[in-house]
């Protein structure tokens, strides 16, 4: 894992000095489209679970209904926010996640920290090591998988971790992105995995 961790400084830091005219022409297109705050930041369970704030680019409006709820996803996402969503630019960000050692560079995905509850034993060894910007899953299909498809990947690279493959991974997520594969429904809410987890016990 040393070689890993010395690998993501490395690449976030080279990736950083090279994307800074696209990360501040971006931060000044959120802020004209979408207003304050520029960047989405949540807590997700990182390494053994541990809670950290990933910070996003932010891509949907601060809008909410005569209740004060806030409107449904789709509602809320705009045409520059589903942009930058199937561009990946939304992710950028995370590279300082990955350089403060929240997150790596590959890695199973980390989800809301609400789902833990709803993890078999199996399904938790996807956080024995650093969530990622991209990973596995994120190449086999990305949001067209189902989730026992995704928490298979996960595992798979979790038993399988090798820098060979942290490298062939990041050649394939630039790869997809660019042809946009896999790319379909916004990231699922949690209450979609508590239900699934509700019908799997019942």
């Amino acid at each position: 894992m040393l070689i890993k961790r010395f690998f993501d400084i490395i690449v976030s830091l080279i990736a950083l000095v090279m994307l800074l005219p696209v990360l501040l022409i971006v931060i000044l297109l959120v802020r004209i489209k979408l207003g304050s705050p520029i960047f989405f930041r949540q807590v997700r369970p990182g390494r053994n679970g541990k809670p950290f704030e990933m910070i996003k680019f932010r891509t949907m409006l601060d809008a909410h209904d005569e209740n004060g709820d806030p409107l449904p996803d789709p509602e809320r996402l705009t045409r520059f926010g589903k942009l930058l969503r199937s561009t990946s630019l939304d992710e950028l960000p995370e590279l300082w996640n990955v350089l403060k050692g929240d997150m790596s560079l590959v890695g199973p995905r980390p989800l809301s920290i609400l789902y833990i509850p709803f993890y078999t034993p199996e399904e938790f060894r996807r956080h024995e090591v650093c969530p990622g910007i991209t990973g596995l899953a994120q190449v086999k299909g990305r949001n067209s998988l189902s989730w026992e498809d995704k928490f298979k990947f996960d595992i798979e690279y979790v038993d399988n971790y090798s820098l060979w493959l942290d490298i062939k991974i990041l050649f394939l997520t630039v790869y997809k992105v660019i042809r946009s594969d896999g790319i379909g429904q916004a990231e699922a809410r949690p209450i979609s995995f508590h239900e699934l987890r509700s019908k799997k016990y019942r």
